[in-house]
């Protein structure tokens, strides 16, 4: 092989891996950092959040005859001087809060 084909073939190559890496990053899923980090976004909309914590293992979930892979977390939060605890499951496809719940 000569100088310009070598070229032409790392050049190729390297066009292939970045298209190829765009089309994966437009499918990938959220990462469970990322989904704690906007559930904790919507929770401090009402106030603060004194603890947080998120399962990094995707699970199974089924709501009103629809099935969902979520990531399942908790928050911790000062209410009228009281610690109330919920717990919330996040899809992994979208970051959208499929429910959230008091715990006690």
């Amino acid at each position: 092989m000569n100088k310009k084909q070598v070229t032409f073939a790392f050049a190729l190559g390297a066009l292939l891996g970045y298209l190829a890496k765009q089309q994966t990053e437009m499918y990938q899923k959220i990462t469970p950092e990322k989904a704690l980090k906007l559930v904790k976004s919507t929770f401090k909309q009402s106030g603060p959040i004194h603890g947080s914590w998120i399962y990094m293992k995707p699970e199974d979930l089924e709501r009103n005859g629809l099935f969902y892979k979520v990531y399942r977390g908790g928050i911790t939060r000062l209410e009228n001087g009281v610690y109330k605890q919920y717990e919330f499951y996040v899809d992994t496809d979208t970051g959208s809060v499929i429910e959230s719940v008091e715990t006690t």
